[in-house]
């Protein structure tokens, strides 16, 4: 035991830097030794930097090290005015400010090979006048961490020598994450780093079995290339089935009343009791109790159809009384008093005009009236037919793309909720949000008010029924503050508006708030990992990934494309008619 202590934990003289000057709860002021004229030390034949933003310093303790963070290297003089001290330093005084943030102890394991024991938080304090050391990499890639326990490997810690940097996978996914930075800084690839690691993860760890349930909301169809044997789900293919009677009530009401008059109570009236009834109808011929049902139960039913009738709801002279059409109609006055028909003539209307629009096809296409068609809805979503479901929104109106997601995200966390503990402990989902602004954007519009409760929801109570979370956003400052506040890991890549990181800094914790202040200068697939699933606040490259294994999400080539011969005649055709079918 004491060999490993006195050679693997003994202070290395060329690594020494400076003295402590000043401790203050956690944050330690250290000077650097003023015979440093060069910002780095060479060790074993490699080079390292002193003072670099996010590097690892540590302190000698009898037979423990403590280690912090580095936050700021800046001249003594500016230190001393900003406390208000009349500055004494000489013009070369330098000193280092960084954050304790942990422990450790050399010890030998059971094949006598020298290993850190290194726990977070701090127990025991330095004091002013102890020196301060570069925490060799050798003892770096223990801080770190390894792959022991479910880990998943993001990338490599900057300046660390190649240590692999590795996210813990339940608080990684049980507690949520964000992905955030401008477009440019690699989050797609970021995100498909993340997938590919979980997807990989049972063959590293050799499991007999292993079937993620990962669903991605990809509203720009990017993420297909991505995952070659995904499971896709799109509007273009027919292969999206979102029907309307699968939206509970708030999210019908906003798909039939619209965001202008979503506030119209007589109206919001009349489609809840016509639901509740057409609900009702369906369940009998389902053989499922009435009495027991509620407005949102996922009853399949009738939608009837509004063509011809006129403001009276009449067709012929006679009332109509199909479906939810009918039941609308059923509620009006008996009178021929046009204001009195107005609220029930504008719902049937917007149902008209619904039906007519060929791009809700996926949501507007009647139910036949034959068996429960709910299990199969459901199994496009939770299925074994692909770890990966693509749900590609790209061909999604943008007034209803808000109560499509909504529908999607409140359908996966009902499964949870509804299901038994043992079912719930056999399938936990994660669901990725890409694009997180435009579905809980941190406005008050009615047509996101849906996406906004639901996708909330999960945020807030997703982690006990084994719904995670993963929200990516180029724009953290539009995204819903609610949800984004819900995310305990956080993968910030470059964010070249100062509003956005602002806003940044403001959700991470007090403690790590200062990394935001080289958000604007991080490198492409370069990001700040922070938060529960990693081991300490790190500077991170994201993994490099195969050109297979990438979104499609690379910017266009100017000079490679305008090397090609205009479009002609008849490729624009092409195009206007994929323009005017709205199939691409």
């Amino acid at each position: 035991m004491s060999q490993p202590n006195r050679v693997h934990g003994s202070p290395i003289e060329n690594l020494a830097i400076g003295k402590i000057i000043e401790v203050d709860g956690t944050r330690l002021i250290a000077e650097l030794d003023p015979a440093i004229s060069e910002l780095s030390r060479v060790y074993a034949g490699e080079a390292y930097p002193i003072g670099q933003f996010g590097s690892i310093i540590r302190v000698h303790f009898g037979r423990r090290s403590i280690y912090a963070l580095v936050g700021r290297l800046r001249m003594r003089a500016d230190y001393e005015a900003e406390r208000g001290a009349v500055p004494s330093a000489s013009a070369d005084e330098r000193i280092i400010e960084a954050d304790l943030f942990g422990e450790g102890e050399w010890t030998v394991d059971t094949e006598g090979n020298p290993r850190l024991k290194f726990e977070r938080g701090v127990a025991t304090y330095p004091l002013p006048q102890q020196t301060v050391y570069i925490t060799p990499r050798a003892e770096l890639r223990f801080i770190y961490g390894d792959t022991k326990g479910a880990v998943i490997r993001l990338g490599e810690h900057v300046g660390s020598g190649g240590a692999p940097c590795y996210a813990e996978m339940n608080e990684l996914l049980g507690k949520h994450t964000a992905v955030l930075g401008s477009t440019g800084a690699g989050k797609s690839g970021t995100v498909a780093a993340i997938i590919h690691g979980l997807m990989e993860r049972g063959s590293e760890a050799q499991y007999a079995n292993w079937h993620p349930q990962i669903i991605i909301l990809d509203p720009h169809n990017e993420y297909g290339d991505a995952f070659h044997d995904h499971h896709r789900l799109s509007t273009d293919e027919g292969s999206l089935n979102l029907p309307y009677w699968l939206l509970d009530l708030e999210e019908t009401i906003s798909l039939l009343i619209g965001k202008t008059e979503f506030a119209a109570t007589s109206q919001s009236n009349i489609v809840k009791n016509a639901l509740l009834k057409v609900r009702a109808e369906a369940a009998k011929k389902l053989g499922l109790d009435p009495d027991k049902l509620t407005v949102d139960s996922p009853i399949p039913y009738l939608l009837g159809n509004p063509v011809g009738l006129d403001e009276f709801g009449e067709i012929g002279g006679a009332r109509y009384e199909v479906g939810l059409v009918g039941a609308i109609n059923a509620q009006r006055p008996n009178n021929k008093n046009r204001k009195d028909h107005e609220d029930f003539y504008k719902v049937l209307r917007k149902i008209d005009s619904l039906l007519k629009d060929g791009r809700l096809v996926f949501m507007m296409k009647e139910w036949d009236g034959g068996g429960d068609p709910l299990p199969g809805v459901l199994n496009q979503f939770l299925t074994d037919k692909a770890s990966v479901q693509i749900v590609d929104l790209s061909g999604v109106p943008n007034e209803v793309a808000g109560t499509a997601s909504a529908a999607i995200a409140r359908m996966v966390f009902s499964i949870k909720v509804w299901q038994s503990l043992a079912e719930r402990e056999l399938s936990p989902v994660l669901l990725v949000c890409e694009e997180a602004h435009r579905y809980v954007p941190n406005r008050g519009e009615a047509q996101y008010d849906a996406a906004q409760s639901a996708v909330r929801r999960i945020a807030k109570e997703g982690r006990k029924y084994g719904v995670g979370l993963l929200l990516v956003s180029q724009r953290p400052s539009e995204v819903e503050a609610t949800v984004l506040s819900q995310c305990n890991s956080w993968v910030v890549m470059r964010i070249t508006n100062e509003a956005d990181r602002e806003h940044v800094r403001s959700i991470l914790p007090d403690s790590m708030s200062g990394l935001t202040k080289m958000l604007s200068g991080l490198r492409r697939q370069e990001a700040i990992f922070v938060g529960q699933a990693a081991t300490l606040p790190s500077r991170i490259m994201m993994r490099s990934l195969s050109h297979e294994q990438l979104p499609r999400s690379n910017d266009i080539d100017f000079d490679l494309g305008w090397q090609s011969p205009a479009m002609t005649v008849e490729q624009l055709a092409e195009v206007a008619n994929r323009w005017r079918y709205q199939m691409k």
